[in-house]
């Protein structure tokens, strides 16, 4: 028996990505594709590159004759659906926004979110019915540092990182059209961006928060996929000894891979993959990570959780392919 899935808001980026990702996922198969705005309509008018891949309908309502619920819709409206519907107890919810990510707003009526990093809370996860879906920005962030505050080494970190348009979603703003952002680069939300609250939380979960400072500069770049982040902070260990302490951390998650090399967006796109490089001089150091924001900061990550919460393997669907060049 495959798994059910169901999708709420599929017309976005995020909604197209993870369709893309269960067409092709060998134990599950897509009951339904919610968007009221485009109900009728076949997924390929509005995911022009499923043309060919699918003739699955728009539905302009949901049910829950299903195994597991994506929402996809904007920040807030799972809330409300979940507040707002009878959801069976069996059907397991994913929620890619960010209304469960923080620990006092985990708990809505009988419902429990966990927060879904693998690398930080997979056992958690597979005994889950509820998962709250990291943000994009924090997920290459945590991974950087999750093996630091495992042995209780942060303190000061000073954080910027670059994201492409897709970042900022499907609806059009200033920021997103293309005459903007060609040839073009702006910092943004500066030491205010909203996924603060959900590093600083997973942090907590491996280091004590006395001498944690975060300070982080995100910046909108001329491209359209991709999070690289570079995190500096100050560690007296040397590089043979971080090297050692990053490779056993991530050991048994087959998605983050510590490179030795200098390593780029281009390696990532189009992937579940985390790459992570270190690089030092004297006492400073610093962690370069790098995401596909729709996938491993989305998307992929989404399935990834679905997987662990029915018992497959969590690469199962996920080996995709990326782009050489």
């Amino acid at each position: 028996m495959k798994i059910k899935a169901g999708i709420i808001g599929g017309a976005g980026y995020t909604g197209g990505e993870l369709i893309r990702i269960l067409l092709n996922h060998p134990d599950a198969e897509i009951a339904f594709v919610q968007s009221r705005s485009n109900a009728g309509n076949i997924l390929s008018k509005v995911h022009e590159d499923m043309l060919g891949e699918t003739d699955i309908l728009f539905a302009g309502d949901h049910h829950f004759d299903i195994d597991v619920l994506f929402f996809c819709a904007g920040h807030g409206e799972a809330k409300i659906f979940v507040e707002q519907n009878d959801i069976p107890p069996g059907v397991k919810l994913i929620d890619i926004g960010n209304d469960f990510r923080l620990t006092e707003d985990a708990t809505t009526g009988t419902r429990t979110f966990v927060y879904g990093l693998p690398e930080l809370n997979r056992d958690e996860i597979k005994k889950a019915n509820s998962i709250a879906n990291p943000g994009c920005f924090a997920t290459a962030i945590q991974l950087g540092l999750l093996p630091l505050a495992a042995e209780g080494l942060l303190g000061d970190i000073y954080t910027t990182g670059i994201t492409g348009s897709t970042g900022a979603g499907q609806s059009l703003s200033g920021t997103s059209h293309f005459s903007w952002r060609a040839n073009n680069i702006q910092a943004y939300k500066t030491l205010s961006h909203q996924h603060l609250g959900e590093i600083g939380q997973s942090l907590l979960q491996l280091q004590n928060a006395d001498g944690i400072d975060l300070s982080f500069v995100p910046w909108r770049g001329d491209f359209t996929r991709g999070i690289f982040i570079s995190s500096q902070l100050s560690c007296d260990l040397s590089m043979e000894e971080l090297t050692v302490m990053y490779n056993k951390f991530y050991s048994n998650h087959p998605f983050v891979s510590i490179s030795k090399e200098p390593i780029s967006l281009k390696q990532v796109v189009n992937t579940n993959k985390a790459l992570i490089q270190l690089e030092k001089a004297g006492s400073k150091l610093v962690v370069h990570s790098a995401i596909d924001n729709l996938l491993k900061g989305a998307s992929g990550q989404a399935v990834q959780n679905m997987n662990l919460l029915f018992g497959l393997d969590e690469t199962t669907g996920l080996k995709l392919k990326g782009s050489g060049f």
